[in-house]
């Protein structure tokens, strides 16, 4: 079924229909929108509990795209190719054709359509000087023996819309292709077929000598957005498959935690290493990099986004590992050691995704408890004498709750996370 041809006859859950949470299992790690010429999934990270009416999962649509686009590279949306069929996959240039929509919409549901400047004989008007005195007669009269000229007429520059222009035509084109492959994400209207398709290699011709005479930023990402929609569309891709997003969501899950809860640099709380060479210059080795560091209220907080799937399977197979509750254990010592910071002000905490609607726990909040992890190494069995770094609590946080919420003040945020770690002394 295409999604995007369809008008009167779209149903209450038909996106829903289309959308897809992940189990992070292998061959169901990718997270973002695959398209193909009849049908369109939309891939959603673990955790995320999807709404249930179409406004409402366009929304969640929107927001996975956002996320996508501030979190992932070019590079890191790169995924190999599907081995089962091996066709090629190729990004789609997913915000080209949203612009090309929604500039549709905010000018009235019209395509572009520039105006030609006509010049005409008037009373009143914007006046060319220079054209009226070459096209106008003036009157004349004397005064103090001075010749004095009176325009009654002017030459004025006025406009008129002209939609037999060639880049109106393109516009007409694209607007048409982009809600072909996009459309559905807006709602049922289809905009009429074009009728005249024009040649790929004018069209991108055209629009690049648009680009270069423009200083208008709104037609510049216009004519920009439809230049790099012609130029995929001449790349062949209709024999490939289209996608938008990534298969390593992991990547996204760390920069979302540091985004909502962490200080700029970081680096400062580091541990660092080096050798000492008998043959070379001495060497720095990479340091050991906590995901995230926040400081709230005077106290620190070394928070490890996990993409794990603990939340969802509540499988002690799926928590943080040995080596990775050893590490967050360090990156306490370091603070509590090196930088002195009082070791009752430090805490550790994995952060992983869960469904607050939909989990194994009981839990019904944004930020839940799940377990505190600790080494063996550090004495274990004399827990009153542990330093709280030592103890490094298990946290789950809901992941529609995280990409809806991880703009602006996360205050809120933060005092909900402190809140859940803390209750655990």
């Amino acid at each position: 079924m295409n999604i995007a041809k369809e008008t009167d006859s779209v149903k209450e859950y038909d996106i829903l229909n289309h959308c897809h949470v992940n189990t992070n299992e292998e061959g169901d790690r990718f997270v973002g929108i695959r398209l193909d010429t009849d049908t369109i999934t939309v891939h959603f990270p673990i955790g995320y509990e999807l709404s249930n009416t179409d406004a409402e999962v366009r929304n969640d649509i929107m927001n996975l795209i956002q996320v996508l686009s501030e979190f992932t590279t070019k590079t890191e949306r790169l995924i190999s190719t599907n081995k089962s069929n091996s066709v090629e996959s190729v990004e789609f240039p997913i915000h080209a054709y949203r612009y090309v929509i929604e500039y549709f919409f905010n000018i009235g549901g019209k395509y572009y359509i520039e105006t030609d400047v006509l010049y005409k004989t008037s009373s009143k008007g914007n006046q060319d000087w220079s054209r009226t005195f070459k096209k106008q007669s003036p009157l004349v009269y004397q005064k103090n023996g001075v010749n004095n000229l009176i325009y009654t007429n002017f030459t004025v520059r006025t406009s008129t819309p002209n939609n037999q222009k060639l880049i109106t035509q393109i516009n007409k084109n694209c607007v048409y292709e982009a809600f072909q492959r996009l459309g559905w994400l807006y709602g049922p209207y289809v905009p009429e077929h074009p009728g005249i398709t024009l040649d790929a290699k004018t069209s991108i011709a055209i629009l690049r000598t648009k680009l270069a005479n423009t200083n208008d930023d709104k037609k510049k990402q216009l004519f920009q957005s439809m230049l790099d929609m012609l130029t995929f569309m001449d790349n062949k891709t209709s024999d490939k498959e289209l996608y938008y997003g990534t298969g390593e969501f992991e990547w996204v899950w760390e920069k979302l935690i540091d985004r909502a809860f962490g200080v700029r640099h970081k680096e400062e709380y580091f541990p660092r290493a080096k050798w000492k060479l008998k043959f070379y210059s001495d060497t720095e080795t990479r340091p050991l990099m906590p995901d995230t560091i926040m400081i709230h209220d005077g106290k620190y907080y070394v928070l490890d986004a996990k993409y794990y799937k603990y939340g969802i399977t509540g499988r002690s197979e799926h928590l943080p590992n040995g080596s990775s509750i050893n590490k967050q254990i360090t990156y306490g010592e370091y603070l509590d050691k090196y930088k002195r910071v009082n070791f009752t002000l430090i805490y550790n905490a994995f952060i992983m995704p869960y469904s607050k609607n939909n989990n194994l726990f009981d839990l019904h909040d944004n930020v839940g408890h799940i377990g505190e992890a600790t080494g063996d190494w550090k004495g274990e069995s004399k827990a009153h004498e542990q330093r709280t770094y030592e103890r490094i609590q298990g946290i789950v946080i809901d992941t529609k709750y995280l990409m809806n919420n991880y703009l602006g003040n996360t205050e809120k945020m933060k005092i909900a996370l402190v809140v859940c770690i803390e209750s655990e002394f």
